[in-house]
């Protein structure tokens, strides 16, 4: 009897590899190489935590923005307002990812001077996963707390148009002083029910989307991905409060940096649009003051350890932690469509 051989293993590829050509991708599209190493690096780390949303598969639409103008690969951020401990950067329609890297420099430096600061970023676009960022100010011994709006996708409540981003928050605090193979804890969350890359991603498979994920352009439910995205809009969690929370962030963010509010930015997907010009705060807060180092640092791992004592509860990040270090060690395996669409841009 003829046996079928078994499965054979994906290819695992290293993150260097991996990272070497988007950047290579990005690059050829017009970003300059500070811009595209910044970019691939974050886009890279992501797509190890397992976030495919806002992983390699940005790589693409980052080109296609580039190669229409909507975003200007020659853009370098520059400081353009400081008071205090404050400032914004301009990231000059440019990638928004070597302006947050400004921006988290910025902060770390006034939080350590002042106790805490907060850096806007302004004239940018997509900025990746909020978790990552706050998580390097963690790991600078530092709370890290972040906001970004997006173009259009949540209603004003009781209203039919998408007038808000789907705003993400992350917040991340660093715990164990003086140790470094403890992560920081991470919470990355957006005010809806799902984020706009899983409705990409069903449109990209062909598939339909669950009821209760979003409505069309008149505000009725859909479960057609399509409809979602063309002027649609997708559920916010809690209703009500969640839209209120939308409203909070939309003001946070595009108020304090004077950015463009959602409804202003054409889709972040296509060539065809205005340039983004969204926003982003970060804000960064040393654990010496108030009760200070010591007393934090209890807190924290008193409230961990409760926590843990719950059997099935899992620590916010650790997963995200695990599947970075795993493919730090053992390279990584990406779909055979996207690793070929890499080389496509790359060459």
């Amino acid at each position: 009897m003829k046996q079928t051989p078994p499965p054979s293993s994906p290819i695992k590829h290293a993150l260097a590899d991996l990272q070497a050509l988007a950047e290579r991708g990005l690059q050829r599209a017009g970003a300059h190489p500070a811009m595209a190493r910044a970019t691939a690096q974050h886009l890279v780390i992501a797509q190890a935590q397992g976030l495919l949303t806002h992983g390699l598969s940005r790589v693409e639409p980052y080109t296609v923005l580039l190669n229409s103008g909507r975003h200007d690969g020659m853009a370098r951020p520059k400081r353009i307002a400081e008071f205090g401990a404050t400032c914004l950067i301009d990231a000059a329609d440019g990638l928004a990812y070597e302006a947050v890297e400004m921006a988290l420099d910025e902060v770390t430096e006034r939080a350590n001077k002042h106790g805490i600061a907060l850096a806007g970023v302004t004239n940018s676009g997509h900025c990746g996963v909020l978790g990552l960022h706050v998580a390097a100010l963690a790991k600078r011994g530092l709370i890290g707390l972040a906001l970004a709006n997006t173009p259009a996708g949540v209603n004003a409540w009781g209203g039919k148009r998408a007038l808000f981003g789907v705003d993400p928050i992350a917040a991340a605090f660093p715990r164990q002083s003086n140790t470094t193979d403890v992560e920081p804890l991470v919470v990355d969350l957006a005010p809806t029910t799902v984020v706009r890359g899983q409705i990409l991603l069903a449109i990209q498979k062909g598939e339909s989307i669950p009821e209760g994920w979003a409505m069309d352009a008149e505000g009725q439910p859909t479960t057609d991905p399509r409809a979602a995205l063309a002027g649609g809009s997708l559920y916010p969690i809690g209703g009500a409060k969640g839209a209120m929370l939308s409203l909070v962030f939309e003001l946070f963010v595009a108020g304090l940096t004077g950015s463009r509010i959602g409804r202003e930015a054409d889709s972040l997907f296509g060539g065809e649009g205005n340039r983004p010009r969204l926003g982003h705060t970060f804000i960064a807060v040393s654990t010496q003051g108030l009760a200070g180092d010591a007393r934090y640092f209890e807190r924290v791992e008193a409230l961990v350890s409760a926590m843990l004592e719950d059997e099935g509860v899992r620590l916010p990040g650790a997963r995200r932690d695990a599947g970075l270090r795993r493919a730090q060690a053992e390279g990584l395996a990406i779909d055979d469509a996207l690793y070929a669409t890499l080389q496509r841009l790359a060459t």
